[in-house]
Order: structure tokens, then C-alpha cells, then sequence
């Protein structure tokens, strides 16, 4: 019987067996191993793709965990391997943004804010930024769209804006942040750990920065 790789599709060959004495394959394309079938249901094809749309639905790493039926720390390990191999969107020039900050909590109630800009035309978010609320945060947005030669920049009263965005990119008028603001309640209705309520804290950084991802981008 001609088995094909599960990765590339490719054609494989016998390679010995496992420790549990299943049949091992070998891909003689990408080289992979692999069985043709797993009893542990995180080997599945499809695991990666469910994990993206729990995470998006807002369960946590632990209750994705429960419906999947696989252990809480291969979802967390899925979960930031997703995240590294999701592309950054494609920024168009000559657009009109709005930048605002989303305040969190990580580790043990430790206070953290979530910079991010949308694009108000297609309310796309094109950058984020994990940090304290300070210049170096909020900058590394800021400099982004500068780059993308932004028409107008809309932002909250915050003085720090002030002082990094360009005086003529930047509008702090009445109703300009709407669309940023209603994002937020999307965000914190969407994604139980951003709730102002809860005790569902990410663990690290890395973990909030790896859920935005893929709810902002898969």
C-alpha cells in the first residue's frame, strides 16, 4: 500500500517502528516522520486550525484544552507556534488611523496595556504593542504608520501623543476614536482574558502577544 506524507503529499517509505511498536513512515520528500494513525488527538491534521477558531471564540488555553481533549501545555506550545507563522497584514499608504490603548492584567495582576492602530477605512488592525504605558509602547506604533505615510492619525487625549506623533498627522477631535473604541468593547466581549472583571490572566506576555495574533490576523 502507497502512503502519502500528511505534510507535503509526498511518498513514503517504512522507517522501523515506535516505541509502542506502531509502523513508522517516512516522507522521501520533506523527510518527516510520521504513522498513519495517532491515538493522542493533538497529532491530528485539523488540531491547529480548531485551536485557532476556540481561541478566536474566546475559550482559554485551559477549556480549549478540555474540548479538544489534549493537554493545557501543547495548546499553550500550538498556540505560540501559530502566532510566529501568522503574516503581518499588508499596510496600505495614504490611509486615515486611530491608535488607543486596552488595559490588562498578566501574571499575577500585573497591569499591562495593549497599544494597537485600525485602519478606519477596512477597521483592519495593522500593529499592536504589548508594555507599560509609556512613549517607548506607544512609539513603536506610531512609527509604524509614519512609515506607511499615514493621511491623519486619530487618538485620545493622552499627552504622550503629543509628543511622538507629528503635529500635522495628528487630530484629537470629538468622535474620532469611535471605531478604536468599539474595537475595544469587541475585544474584551471576544477574548475572556481582557474582561475588567476576571481571573483569567494571561500567564506572560509572550502568550497575550501570541493570542492577539491570531485574533487580530488568522
Amino acid at each position: 500500500m502507497e502512503i502519502t506524507c500528511r505534510f507535503c503529499n509526498g511518498k513514503c517509505i517504512r522507517n522501523g517502528f515506535q516505541k509502542i511498536g506502531t509502523q513508522r513512515y517516512k516522507c522521501l520528500g520533506c523527510g518527516k516522520r510520521q504513522q498513519l494513525h495517532y491515538k493522542y488527538p493533538a497529532c491530528a491534521v485539523s488540531i491547529n486550525q480548531q485551536i485557532i477558531l476556540l481561541t478566536k471564540e474566546g475559550l482559554g488555553i485551559r477549556s480549549t484544552a478540555r474540548v479538544l481533549n489534549i493537554s493545557a501545555t501543547t495548546v499553550m506550545k500550538r498556540i505560540i507556534s501559530i502566532a510566529q507563522r501568522i503574516p503581518r497584514p499588508t499596510i496600505s499608504k495614504g490611509q486615515i488611523y486611530e491608535v488607543d490603548e486596552i488595559r490588562t492584567f498578566i501574571r499575577r495582576k500585573e497591569l499591562i496595556w495593549i497599544a494597537y492602530a485600525l485602519d478606519r477605512k477596512t477597521k483592519n488592525v495593522i500593529g499592536f504593542s504589548i508594555g507599560k504605558r509609556t512613549n517607548k509602547t506607544l512609539n513603536s506604533i506610531i512609527k509604524t504608520l509614519e512609515l506607511s505615510e499615514a493621511e491623519r492619525i486619530y487618538t485620545d487625549r493622552l499627552r504622550n501623543y503629543r509628543f511622538l506623533v507629528p503635529r500635522h498627522l495628528h487630530f484629537t477631535e470629538r468622535f474620532g476614536t469611535n471605531r478604536i473604541e468599539r474595537k475595544n468593547l469587541s475585544l474584551r466581549t471576544h477574548l475572556k482574558r481582557l474582561n475588567r472583571k476576571t481571573i483569567c490572566f494571561s500567564k506572560s506576555a509572550m502568550i497575550l502577544k501570541a493570542i492577539l495574533a491570531i485574533y487580530f490576523w488568522s
